[in-house]
């Protein structure tokens, strides 16, 4: 799906910037954090959601449909108020049981893709998911250039900053995919962290991403960490070119499915307070 160009921000090498069925994980160990890589204080992009109706056309754009998204999801992805919505200082994205496109469900799929497309960073959301049997949010990242391999998932990348399943309540996941490592081989890179209201307070969901390590932690805890090791290719580390941020909260589906789906609970909403992206300052 491409969305409309827009402004691309790539940035030097002294500010830089910077789903899927994620149930089976590899922790890695986190090596010591080296201080060569710091962060500037100052976002260089944000989003504070201080306004009101749809989210703005200058940062966001949508992806649209609802033909199961790789993972046999049952949502339709749309543009509509009811679907995506800025109110009372928040970001709403809604699924709603509801007759929309082919299928039975209607949400959306958030994205800056042609808008703000970033090289390294610290990326912070500030969200509260939904819950409920069927329910699949996620806050994450895909590769934009599509310089690697034939173009096709997952040889571009993915970070996934936050992924969450509703038939499993408060279980946070974070997770990497490249064409080496990746659920479909059985050799994902991730790991998991359990809070105890994931759906009823906010939390700060973020992911450092820098040259030599992904780290990625919820209210500043890291819970786990990928490392560039020696002698990585791009289908290991595919992950210095740009990317963009992705928001969306996906129905059934693959791994989001695996227990059904309850009508009962919808609609249900993710809601994010603020997206916040700090440049990468390169030690000398």
């Amino acid at each position: 799906m491409q969305n409309s160009p827009g402004l691309k921000l790539l940035f030097s090498t002294i500010f830089l910037i910077g789903f899927v069925d994620c149930s089976q994980s590899q922790t890695v160990p986190a090596p010591p954090i080296s201080e060569k890589y710091k962060f500037d204080s100052k976002p260089i992009w944000q989003d504070e959601f201080d306004y009101s109706g749809k989210p703005d056309a200058k940062k966001w754009g949508y992806d649209l449909g609802g033909d199961g998204w790789g993972n046999h999801e049952l949502e339709n992805y749309t543009e509509n108020l009811e679907n995506a919505r800025v109110e009372n200082g928040n970001l709403i994205i809604e699924a709603r049981k509801e007759k929309s496109g082919k299928q039975n469900y209607s949400s959306a799929r958030l994205v800056t893709k042609g808008k703000a497309d970033f090289l390294y960073g610290k990326f912070e959301i500030r969200a509260k998911l939904p819950q409920g049997r069927g329910t699949w949010p996620a806050i994450w990242m895909l590769g934009t250039d599509q310089a690697y391999g034939n173009k096709s998932w997952p040889d571009n990348g993915e970070i996934d900053i936050m992924e969450h399943v509703g038939f499993d309540q408060n279980r946070i996941h974070g997770n990497i995919h490249t064409k080496a490592f990746n659920h479909v081989l059985k050799t994902n890179k991730g790991n998991q962290i359990v809070l105890t209201d994931a759906s009823t307070a906010f939390h700060i969901y973020s992911c450092e991403w820098t040259p030599g390590y992904i780290s990625i932690a919820v209210d500043g805890q890291e819970y786990f960490r990928f490392a560039k090791e020696s002698g990585y290719s791009w289908e290991q580390w595919p992950y210095d070119k740009s990317f963009h941020l992705l928001l969306n909260m996906a129905v059934g589906g693959d791994w989001g499915g695996q227990k059904g789906v309850d009508d009962s609970i919808f609609p249900q909403k993710m809601e994010v307070d603020y997206v916040r992206v700090y440049p990468l300052v390169v030690k000398k």
